[in-house]
């Protein structure tokens, strides 16, 4: 018995080189999950990603948020149509510049993320249970670090919907 199988650590893999394998499975596996956290909002997965921006961050204006998320000026037009007409958000005039308007979450619109947040994280959480939670840690620690360093000074929300395929129009 070699030294290996007495630690049970398993044998260097013989196919080849496994990240851009497991980051795609890793992947699909994200999205079909985190499509069905988020069934309930408009537009699903890019739904979610559109509702995350405009909550977590400072009131965008249409166009900045269509640009920040790849999603086309249109499209975006009709997604913020249907997300103001079930009253997550709504359109408001930009003190500063009367030709803009700023996204701006909705009372209710904070509370359907903070639901929708949290079943994206035991999503995630299930994802990755065959981890231990530290190993967990240092998994998304070193993930965003490598992620950073690949392409610096990218929008986090953009690069994940481009991963995914959701900056096609709709």
């Amino acid at each position: 018995m070699t030294a290996r199988e007495q630690t049970d650590t398993p044998p260097p893999s013989t196919q080849g080189p496994v990240l851009g394998w497991s980051l795609a499975v890793l992947l699909r596996e994200w999205n079909a999950r985190v499509e069905g956290a988020s069934h309930d909002l408009p537009h699903g997965v890019r739904g979610y990603q559109v509702l995350s921006a405009v909550v977590h961050d400072a009131p965008p204006t249409q166009a900045a948020l269509a640009a920040r998320l790849g999603i086309d000026r249109t499209v975006m037009t009709y997604l913020l149509d249907k997300f103001e007409g079930c009253g997550l958000l709504e359109r408001r005039q930009d003190p500063a510049d009367r030709r803009a308007r700023r996204i701006v979450p909705t009372d209710h619109g904070r509370r359907v993320l903070a639901d929708v947040d949290a079943r994206v994280a035991r999503a995630e959480d299930e994802l990755l249970s065959a981890l231990p939670p530290g190993d967990r840690r240092v998994l998304l620690a070193l993930l965003e670090h490598a992620a950073a360093g690949a392409a610096p000074g990218v929008d986090r929300c953009a690069a994940a919907a481009g991963s995914a395929g959701l900056t096609q129009e709709a």
